[in-house]
């Protein structure tokens, strides 16, 4: 369960998510825009646009959400998976959320950020050569609980452009909430965990589901992963589980809980490239590899 050492772990949660890039990749630089401004503060959408994009005319699309544990973390944490995504012809989105500051901002802000991350992608699908009705969106941990929150919780605005991603990736996802006092104490009693608690909440079929999770994740516990998956197939969904042994939150090596707090983050070279290789595959089954 997340607690209020955790989120420390800044480290262990931007090294888990990871591809190797091609030496001639790393110069890489996205298209960096305002989806959505609060105030005077501006949250940013930075677009990796694969390089024959001018010759298509459209493209499926990738949303990237960091962990964090709600309250840490930014987009820069998934520009690596970002640039594997866009070398494989997919449009590849790492989005900025507003994070958990245990005053005024909570986890349901960043519920809605991410809803309206997705329209922005959407309603901006021609400029970005993008196909409306191929949009994933990929989570990692905090990010997995803002990912599959979009696709389980229905809203009023709904009836204008739809935040509901046409397929999920979810890395460790903080999906089963029930009993967790860490974001309880980040809700400020503004809503209860179950009221945010993917898989207390699935009431209709979902988009297609791939998960990937350690089977000695003591953060996201695989039960709540595994209960998440069953209450979309009741629903009508597929929810596929990838289910490594011997690792643990993110696929680390090290299972030693007061290390995880403070790192090393030691991930597990094989589960990461195998995670990595499904995760393709899942996208090529989906249509999404031109």
């Amino acid at each position: 369960m997340w607690n209020l050492k955790r989120p420390i772990a800044i480290l262990a949660l931007f090294a888990s998510c990871l591809f190797a890039v091609n030496a001639q990749d790393n110069d890489w630089q996205p298209q960096i825009h305002t989806y959505k401004t609060i105030g005077t503060t501006g949250l940013k959408a930075h677009v990796f646009v694969p390089a024959s994009t001018a010759k298509a005319k459209s493209r499926a699309a990738i949303i990237l959400l960091h962990g964090g544990g709600w309250n840490a973390g930014s987009p820069e944490w998934m520009y690596d998976d970002a640039k594997h995504y866009a070398g494989m012809g997919i449009v590849a989105v790492a989005g900025e959320y507003r994070l958990s500051d245990q005053k005024t901002i909570t986890p349901l802000d960043a519920m809605s950020d991410v809803r309206d991350l997705i329209r922005w992608v959407r309603q901006n699908s021609a400029d970005l050569r993008v196909n409306p009705h191929r949009i994933a969106v990929y989570g990692v941990s905090a990010g997995g609980h803002l990912a599959a929150s979009a696709a389980v919780f229905p809203h009023a605005e709904e009836s204008e452009i739809s935040s509901v991603p046409n397929a999920l990736i979810l890395l460790s996802p903080a999906v089963s909430l029930m009993g967790d006092n860490w974001p309880r104490m980040l809700l400020l009693d503004r809503a209860s965990v179950k009221d945010i608690s993917p898989a207390d909440n699935i009431s209709k079929a979902l988009p297609p589901v791939a998960v990937f999770e350690g089977d000695a994740d003591t953060e996201t516990p695989p039960h709540g992963v595994q209960r998440f998956c069953d209450e979309a197939k009741k629903a009508g969904g597929v929810c596929e589980i990838h289910l490594y042994p011997h690792v643990g939150h993110i696929l680390t090596r090290n299972l030693d809980p007061h290390a995880q707090e403070m790192g090393p983050f030691d991930p597990d070279p094989a589960a990461m490239t195998d995670a990595h290789a499904k995760q393709d595959a899942f996208l090529r089954k989906m249509g999404y590899v031109q």
